[in-house]
């Protein structure tokens, strides 16, 4: 699978190549629901799920992703849709790492197709992908009935172990060599991804995947 063929790069997306979360994301629309009592309530809510969110987390990716995406549960698919632009000005493009486009550029110049897989939902990153010039990315993507957000997240969950069968997928589809190719990541929780190509790098990475990068002679790098 992926045995030849030209090479790629994969990006997780929060953390490695930007500094904001879904946290950033969720509290961005939620001061911008309809209504000061529903605005102070999502606020509210929101600020008082983080330290769950956090324990989450760490207890496991895939279940952190369904517990946090039910917070948009109510929310409009036109209202989502018309400030993702607003999104992308105010929050994530002033949060891309100064060594992001210079990395995505290098890429770019010897070959490599470039491509971020992160548990973000999509449209809320359709602008900033375009503005980094990625060849192709995929999202989670939030289910909609009657044009509102009912809480629950389409399968597959983009998270973990779910990021390494996409791009083993992905390689085959594409021919793509996976032993040529680079992913990056800043969390432990994306080392199956970074574990299946030849080239792993650990971006600004937490305490744990650090130790393994050191065990294993990995690069690591700092886009900050």
């Amino acid at each position: 699978m992926g045995k030849t063929g030209t090479a790629a790069a994969f990006y997780d997306l929060e953390g490695t190549l930007v500094s904001t979360n879904l946290v950033h994301t969720l509290a961005f629309y939620a001061k911008r629901q309809q209504g000061l009592w529903q605005t102070a309530k999502k606020s509210v809510e929101t600020l008082v799920k983080l330290p769950f969110f956090g324990v989450a987390d760490l207890y496991s990716r895939n279940v952190f992703n369904e517990v946090f995406f039910r917070s948009y549960e109510g929310f409009s698919q036109d209202r989502l849709r018309y400030f993702s632009e607003e999104l992308f000005e105010e929050v994530l493009k002033p949060a891309i790492f100064p060594g992001t486009p210079e990395l995505i550029a290098q890429g770019k110049k010897i070959g490599q197709r470039q491509v971020v897989l992160t548990g973000a939902l999509d449209f809320t990153i359709d602008r900033l992908m375009d503005h980094l010039g990625i060849d192709d990315y995929v999202a989670n993507r939030l289910e909609f009935v009657n044009g509102y957000a009912t809480g629950r997240v389409l399968p597959p969950v983009m998270a973990s172990a779910t990021k390494a069968k996409w791009i083993r997928e992905y390689a085959e589809r594409e021919n793509v060599n996976l032993s040529e190719s680079y992913a990056y990541s800043d969390s432990i929780s994306d080392l199956p991804m970074l574990s299946i190509v030849g080239h792993p790098v650990a971006v600004c990475p937490d305490f744990r995947l650090k130790q393994t990068a050191r065990q294993h002679d990995w690069a690591v790098l700092d886009l900050k």
